[in-house]
């Protein structure tokens, strides 16, 4: 009878998680452009940990091209382009300078159009998946390798390039704006 309990709850877990997937999404938007007041630590903590991200990424990517071709080269071309959009993203912020702290805005449509991509790709991913398990066994390949993934990775790469470039351009705006506060000239 216990092991009846998790399938249960298995079937109710999952139309929940597609049922608040559009609300976490709306969610993430809001948070992200949001006005913020520009931290130098939290900036710092986020470049390391992200970095480190990034690190991880790359040899778990590095590792799955043995099973998956193109997942390596499609994960570092996200993460290059993420890169370029970090740095346009640090170009739009909206900077709000004042004696007592320094706050931004990251750009509404940069954010939009990240958070749009990403739920694209996953509920593209889901989408291919499913046809390429149904497939599986028809042509030799095997579903995983024919699921898309080297595609999921790049995105991901390129949200982990994204936020990594965003976060430094942020600890140097933060660093540049306490030498002028603090430095007497």
């Amino acid at each position: 009878m216990p092991l009846l309990i998790v399938p249960l709850l298995l079937l109710l877990i999952l139309p929940l998680v597609l049922l608040l997937l559009p609300w976490s999404i709306r969610q993430r938007y809001r948070a992200g452009t949001a006005r913020r007041q520009a931290r130098g630590w939290v900036a710092l903590v986020n470049v390391w940990g992200i970095g480190i991200s990034a690190a991880i990424f790359l040899i778990t990517a590095a590792i799955s091209s043995a099973w998956i071709p193109g997942t390596f080269t499609g994960t570092v071309a996200g993460l290059a382009g993420g890169f370029a959009l970090g740095a346009v993203g640090v170009r739009l912020i909206h900077w709000e300078r004042n004696p007592s702290a320094l706050h931004y805005t990251p750009n509404r449509w940069l954010v939009l159009g990240i958070t749009v991509a990403v739920a694209g790709r996953i509920g593209f991913g889901f989408w291919r998946m499913w046809q390429a398990w149904h497939l599986s066994g028809r042509h030799g390949e095997p579903w995983l390798a024919a699921s898309g993934l080297a595609g999921s990775m790049a995105a991901g790469a390129l949200v982990l390039g994204y936020f990594l470039v965003f976060w430094l351009g942020v600890w140097l705006k933060v660093r540049d704006y306490r030498r002028r506060v603090y430095s007497p000239r």
